[in-house]
């Protein structure tokens, strides 16, 4: 695994329950070349059961990027089971989940 996919799991795993960051979000924080879709590839290349929380990392906007067949609709149930609120577009509150590293 790459330096770069190490450093944004790490990251990732960092966002507490109930928020959400965009992709853009983490490669700007990290600076990482190819921003957004890196994050998106480091995201997709996690081994199954990883302890990452790959589901609070959504798209700009804050619109759920998985296709159906990849997985929308369990990001979906584990952002809400974290009461993250998504509509039935598959969009989130920005302003209200958001996080925000301190």
């Amino acid at each position: 695994m790459s330096s770069i996919f190490q450093s944004i799991h790490k990251l990732v795993a960092k966002i507490p329950p109930g928020r959400v960051a965009t992709y853009g979000q983490i490669a700007a924080m990290l600076g990482v070349p190819g921003g957004a879709r890196t994050v998106g590839w480091a995201m997709h290349g996690l081994p199954e059961g990883s302890e990452v929380p790959w589901h609070r990392v959504v798209g700009a906007g804050g619109l759920v990027r998985l296709p159906e067949f990849e997985g929308k609709a369990v990001q979906v149930m584990l952002l809400r089971q974290e009461d993250v609120e998504v509509d039935g577009r598959g969009r989130i509150d920005l302003e209200r989940f958001q996080w925000t590293a301190e």
